[in-house]
């Protein structure tokens, strides 16, 4: 048989696709550009580069080897972004804990990865007290403090092995980075489920670097709306310790980007960041975007040379029209935390604008199309893709060089997620004939009433236009005679509608057949506020215990 495989010079280097190779243009090409951490601290990517190396060595000196786990409880910050970077650098494993989850689930986490390290904000330190000879793996804890008295000075709060800035100013610029297999673990981190402990999620140095090079050339590839370049800002409005705030500072950092990083998310306090650092690109889930729209601050500020990326959730449709009426280049993508997550992205195309839809809403609040390397497609139980027709519904699964192998320790969910070859999505959806991926609904959320599923999004999204409505859920809640009939959920403003509206407007729908009218439905109740997930998604499973 003919050997195919490329020749070898025996001198020649073989490079490994390892995260601090992200870096290797900082100094020459972007020295000078500008990392911000709210109004606290600013310095240049020549600076940074440097505490990156100051602080690869200074987990070292603390007795950090490789394939030891470094955790980190932090706002998002500079701090965060150095250990991004930092800590794969030495082969070690990055663990970003979801500071919202229950103490005892943080608990699970910081055991079930076998947490070395541990680096904590001073906010999160009486939290740590009822975790006492509950973490037998912990053997090395870090202050983090936003406390300018404390910067560079040792001081620490209880019983700490050192502070991160008196870390880094006593540590070694130069560090030693060998090449390690481009294979092995770089982060971990924690996804909730609708049942059981959370579900540890992990991906190598390689897929990280490929999903930033995927990204990258997707957000870049377009014509004019959504493009990113190097001179936009960035400031990330999702958490960094949720799937690495998307991957999004690995991308920005790659291609020298002023990045802002906000701290503790607090609407008047982004807003203002947004207009004094000048932010042209941003991400964030739907309600984030709702937070900040409905802030009386955002009326005074140009949002007109704002991107934002919407994720976690389909885009409502009055959301971003309220969005584009402000000028802001609003569009969504499509992902989860098993893959990275960055699947797709709705930018337009050239035919997407037209006479009747002047702002492509339409293709702005669909998921998007895949981005370069991601094999994605909508299939039936079988497994035989359904039609790309933008009808025919069935399973999103997905193939990509970034996607989790598994769940840490997990073999049986791990088997479950990949099931035939492709990593199972559990969201339903369809694919028009331009290769947009429309979400309609999550396997579990959707209602099955009579026989006939219900898209609990769209019921949604039709509540969402009625004026006065806020917010809004909908969930399948039993009945006796149907299986499942729908309830919604509203928070209304001060300009409620009255039920009798909201009703007529589902009715309307039915009647233009953007609904079947036996999805209209007959239970709508007001509440004060919907519960949300640790990364702010709509909570259902706490809304189907409530009300089920």
């Amino acid at each position: 048989m003919p050997e195919y495989q490329i020749p070898k010079t025996p001198s020649a280097y073989e490079f490994p696709l390892l995260i601090r190779h992200l870096l290797s243009r900082l100094s020459a090409q972007h020295a000078e550009q500008q990392i911000v951490y709210g109004d606290r601290r600013r310095f240049s990517y020549g600076k940074f580069f440097e505490r990156v190396q100051r602080l690869a060595n200074g987990l070292r000196s603390l007795g950090i080897e490789p394939g030891d786990t470094v955790a980190v409880m932090d706002w998002d910050s500079h701090r965060y972004l150095e250990c991004f970077f930092a800590v794969p650098m030495i082969g070690a494993v990055l663990h970003t804990i979801n500071i919202r989850l229950a103490p005892e689930q943080i608990l699970y986490t910081i055991n079930h990865a076998r947490d070395t390290a541990l680096l904590v904000h001073d906010d999160f330190v009486p939290l740590l007290e009822g975790f006492k000879d509950k973490t037998p793996t912990l053997k090395i804890t870090l202050r983090l403090s936003d406390q300018p008295s404390d910067v560079g000075d040792g001081s620490t709060q209880g019983e700490f092995d050192d502070e991160y800035e008196h870390l880094l100013s006593r540590a070694s610029v130069e560090v030693d980075a060998p090449d390690f297999d481009e294979n092995i673990r770089a982060t971990t981190f924690y996804t909730t489920g609708t049942t059981g402990n959370p579900k540890g999620v992990y991906f190598s140095q390689r897929q990280i670097v490929l999903h930033t090079l995927g990204v990258a050339v997707g957000l870049s590839s377009a014509a004019e709306q959504g493009r990113v370049h190097v001179d936009d800002v960035y400031m990330p409005i999702t958490p960094m310790f949720h799937v690495h705030a998307w991957g999004l500072p690995y991308v920005a950092t790659m291609l020298g980007l002023k990045q802002v990083y906000p701290g503790r998310y607090e609407p008047a306090k982004l807003l203002s960041l947004i207009e004094t650092e000048k932010v042209t690109f941003s991400h964030c889930v739907p309600t984030i975007l709702h937070m900040l729209l409905s802030d009386p601050a955002a009326e005074a500020i140009d949002l007109s040379n704002w991107k934002v990326i919407i994720g976690g959730s389909a885009l409502p449709p009055a959301l971003a029209q309220r969005a584009r009426d402000l000028g802001i280049d609003v569009f969504g993508g499509y992902g989860m935390s098993e893959t990275a997550p960055v699947l797709t992205l709705a930018q337009l195309n050239s035919d997407a604008v037209s006479a009747d839809d002047p702002d492509g809403l339409e293709i702005r609040c669909k998921a998007g199309r895949p981005i370069p390397l991601v094999d994605l497609k909508v299939v039936d139980s079988e497994l035989n893709e359904v039609p790309r027709d933008g009808l025919s519904t069935g399973e999103v699964v997905v193939r990509a060089p970034w996607l989790t192998q598994g769940y840490l320790e997990d073999p049986e969910r791990s088997e479950e997620l990949w099931q035939g070859g492709y990593l199972h999505t559990s969201d339903i959806g369809h694919v028009d004939e331009a290769g947009y991926l429309k979400i309609t609904d999550r396997l579990k959320d959707v209602i099955k009433s009579g026989g006939e599923w219900i898209s609990s999004l769209e019921l949604e999204d039709i509540a969402l236009t009625c004026e006065g409505v806020s917010e809004a859920a909908a969930i399948g809640i039993a009945d006796e005679k149907w299986g499942e009939r729908p309830l919604l959920l509203l928070v209304v403003g001060e300009d409620a509608p009255s039920l009798d509206s909201v009703q007529g407007e589902f009715q309307r729908h039915a009647e233009i057949g953007t609904i079947s009218e036996w999805a209209v439905p007959q239970q709508i109740e007001l509440v004060s506020e919907i519960p949300k997930t640790s990364v702010g998604k709509i909570d259902k499973k706490k809304l189907r215990e409530q009300y089920g």
